[in-house]
């Protein structure tokens, strides 16, 4: 199949498709007679797995790893479960610090009047001055 009905099919753009083509995350047929891409029912399988692994957050490379392990069928699962652990922790830091910043531009918003002063608690916070309630 063409490049658009694997797009539909994985999800995908096309513009990714060529991307992960380009970095030999997927491998279709080049038609002679015509030097378009046929994409296979396997080659959408492989589509729809990065397309869900990067929806989950994986990175590029770890998408890689984790397509070398899901063809390998020899893998142990402790290795795959060591990679999804080890981005679920990145994921729980992440949502963390969001926690934090979410924390502290409330306490600034809550600082500010919002009027036709000129004195903003959310700048002077951004700058790292000492904001002093000025009720």
């Amino acid at each position: 199949m063409v490049i658009g009905e694997a797009a539909k099919l994985s999800g995908m753009t096309a513009k990714t498709i060529r991307y992960y083509e380009d970095i030999g995350l997927v491998h279709p047929n080049r038609v002679q007679s015509t030097g378009y891409r046929d994409y296979s029912n396997e080659d959408i399988h492989v589509l729809q797995f990065l397309h869900r692994s990067r929806n989950l957050g994986f990175s590029v490379k770890q998408c890689r790893v984790l397509l070398s392990l899901y063809q390998d069928r020899e893998r142990a699962s402790a290795d795959v479960k060591a990679i999804a652990k080890t981005h679920l922790e990145e994921i729980s830091r992440k949502i963390d610090e969001l926690k934090d910043m979410k924390n502290t531009l409330e306490h600034l918003v809550s600082t500010c009047q919002g009027d036709d002063r000129p004195n903003c608690p959310i700048l002077l916070g951004l700058a790292g001055d000492k904001i002093e309630n000025n009720d």
